[in-house]
């Protein structure tokens, strides 16, 4: 009998610790439950779209620092440039460097005096097709109309056209005996200059603070230089018929 009782009581025994092993396998483990957890936030934090994200407070965009180095450092090139521009005198006297950039060759000079050696031939100055001798001041006023100012000289009329740069002379028969040309170009010419390609003048003259020098261009016309004292550049020339300043026309 006391061995059956033994024997009941080790098979109790025995199916407990069998029912608290089986509840101890069923249970997860903690660790790899948090573990499991984790990944999963993690994994569904990195699929949310980038619209999603919070705007409160945007990291800065790559490159946002060094393009803000580069912008210092752009407006500190400018100041630099300018004290390199301030130190050199081209840059700091843009006139000076504006006026050797056109001043003309002595291969230009001597091709410009020639023609209007040439053009004076022919009664003429550049840029005018109106002809001392030959042209007339009605077809002058045809073409460009009434003068800015129209007066008495000496033994003609003189039509200014302030425009064009240019004073007609003309007698009381409407010819023209006298054309002038105040052009830019002709007003930086020197007597040296002028010297240098048509040689000395054939005649000079003054008319109170102005020299005027003057070369025969063939037997009909003078081409006149005239020169201020003031200035010592040409202020205008002229190409002048002097027999038709004298009109037989004249009352």
């Amino acid at each position: 009998m006391i061995t059956s009782f033994k024997t009941i009581a080790g098979i109790i025994l025995l199916g407990g610790m069998l029912s608290l092993t089986a509840c101890n396998s069923g249970k997860p483990d903690a660790a790899d439950t948090g573990g499991a957890n984790t990944g999963g936030a993690a994994a569904q934090a990195s699929e949310l779209p980038a619209s999603a994200q919070p705007e409160g407070s945007p990291a800065p965009a790559a490159g946002t620092e060094p393009a803000e180095a580069g912008g210092a450092a752009a407006t500190a090139a400018p100041d630099a440039g300018g004290s390199a521009a301030a130190a050199s005198p081209a840059a700091a006297e843009p006139g000076a460097a504006a006026d050797e950039a056109s001043a003309a060759t002595p291969q230009e000079l001597s091709k410009q005096l020639k023609e209007l050696l040439q053009l004076a031939k022919q009664g003429k100055v550049p840029g005018v097709e109106y002809a001392a001798h030959s042209g007339l001041i009605d077809d002058v006023e045809a073409a460009w109309g009434e003068p800015d100012t129209k007066e008495s000289a000496g033994k003609g009329i003189y039509s200014t056209y302030a425009g064009k740069h240019v004073v007609i002379g003309f007698n009381k028969g409407s010819q023209i005996f006298d054309v002038r040309s105040s052009a830019s170009d002709l007003q930086k010419l020197t007597l040296k200059q002028i010297e240098e390609v048509l040689g000395k003048p054939d005649a000079t003259s003054v008319n109170g603070s102005d020299d005027i020098y003057i070369y025969q261009a063939g037997k009909q016309y003078q081409l006149k230089f005239i020169i201020p004292d003031s200035t010592g550049t040409v202020d205008h020339i002229s190409v002048f018929s002097e027999q038709d300043s004298i009109n037989n026309m004249a009352g």
